[in-house]
């Protein structure tokens, strides 16, 4: 009977250590998102007490320092969770090749873990496995080195554009600002440049924050600055210039619109995010139509062109916001983005409210279902999208449309 139990000992602590080790493979080395139970529930737990703090935050000032402390906090939290698994998984490992438990086997484990050699084992399996637990030490640590440089160097190239938007859009960057500033230097035409830029930007942030799902956390070094807030501003921009400013077609801005609205939902679903992929042009959007006539209103007022037909053009704008609405929304309340037009003052989870200087949570986080339901009820349906590039496949470059987001009351998005 001892025998059997050995054996299962020494299979189950075997097991638990490669879980660890996969983890920590996947969640590091891997160049492709992978969901890891471990990982997410590190991160899961971890957010608790920073979402306690944030509800008991005088201001939003307050608020953003603590959650610009959550995703390091979580990170330099997540080796030391690997390495102490580790070291009780190799606990019944020890014992079944004969070291007494748990004191000895404990002590044998941290010892050959941590390399430290006080406490060693002369028996020719238990030094193979002393041999073993070492080199997966030294290897979780250095995986954890060599990925913090990765993480900042990705972080440091998504911010370059991000701040360089303050100068062009404003802060927090609206398309009006864009576009009034845009004008007022005779630049409105000019702008394909600039969608080029944010093309690449979608693109390069798709690849990094699918791959390492704790860099949509890391919050920008200004408290009104945000990834995601300047992505759906960007994106809103975009929208208006393909659908509503009187000027020719620009191919650029559509393809910008294109790679952003597939980068945030690829991000999304990281995040277990529901996401129509083939949406229809009419289904309801966030944001009504009386809040479109009026950025477009501010925009006449700045002397920008805008098209005659405005039922027509918004639309057309429906069309191109419904492929990115809900995706844009949930990660606005995933990452806690601070205020943005069209964004993050209507994401869905976390919403915060700033009530006479302080910060107060929402009474009740509204469901996505009923969302759509309200602004069906009282927003004219979008019944045609712009016609797409010529030059392209329709289906590959149309204002096709995505459905709604619905994290289904998972706070955060984050199922363990």
């Amino acid at each position: 009977m001892v025998n059997v139990a050995r054996v299962v000992a020494f299979l189950v602590g075997t097991a638990v250590v490669l879980g660890t080790v996969s983890s920590a493979v996947k969640t590091v080395v891997m160049p492709r998102a992978e969901p890891v139970a471990l990982t997410r529930w590190v991160f899961v737990s971890v957010r608790k007490p920073f979402d306690w703090r944030v509800r008991h935050s005088a201001d939003w000032h307050e608020a953003d320092r603590t959650m610009a402390r959550f995703a390091p906090f979580a990170m330099i939290l997540l080796p030391g969770v690997w390495m102490t698994i580790t070291t009780f998984a190799f606990v019944p490992v020890y014992w079944s090749l004969g070291v007494d438990v748990p004191r000895d086997a404990f002590m044998q484990s941290g010892s050959s873990l941590l390399t430290l050699g006080f406490a060693f084992d002369h028996h020719g399996p238990t030094v193979a496995v002393t041999f073993i637990e070492a080199s997966l030490g030294l290897s979780l640590i250095a995986l954890m080195i060599s990925f913090l440089p990765t993480i900042y160097q990705q972080f440091s190239r998504r911010e370059v554009l991000v701040s360089q938007l303050d100068t062009r859009a404003g802060t927090p960057p609206t398309p009006v600002a864009l576009f009034r500033r845009a004008e007022s230097i005779g630049w409105v035409d000019q702008l394909d440049d600039l969608w080029l830029d944010w093309e690449r930007w979608f693109v390069e942030i798709e690849e990094s924050h699918t791959s390492y799902p704790a860099l949509p956390f890391f919050r920008s070094p200004r408290s009104e600055r945000s990834w995601i807030t300047a992505a759906g501003a960007v994106l809103d921009s975009a929208a208006l210039r393909a659908s509503t400013l009187d000027l020719p077609r620009s191919w650029q801005a559509q393809l910008c619109l294109r790679s952003g609205y597939l980068s945030l939902r690829s991000i999304a679903g990281v995040y277990d995010v529901d996401v129509d992929h083939d949406p229809r042009p009419d289904d309801p959007i966030s944001v009504t139509r009386d809040e479109w006539e009026t950025v477009v209103d501010e925009l006449v007022a700045v002397g920008v062109r805008v098209k005659h037909d405005r039922d027509q053009a918004w639309r057309d704008f429906a069309g191109w916001r419904v492929n990115y609405d809900s995706a844009l929304l949930a990660l606005c309340g995933l990452v806690m983005a601070p205020a943005g037009q069209w964004s993050s003052d209507r994401s869905i989870d976390y919403r915060q409210r700033l009530i006479n200087g302080r910060l107060l949570p929402r009474a009740g986080v509204r469901r996505w279902r009923d969302v759509r339901r309200t602004r069906a009820a009282r927003a004219p349906a979008a019944s045609s999208a712009p016609t797409p590039l010529d030059a392209l496949d329709p289906a590959d470059l149309g204002p096709a449309g995505g459905a709604a987001g619905r994290p289904d009351g998972d706070p955060g998005g984050l199922r363990g």
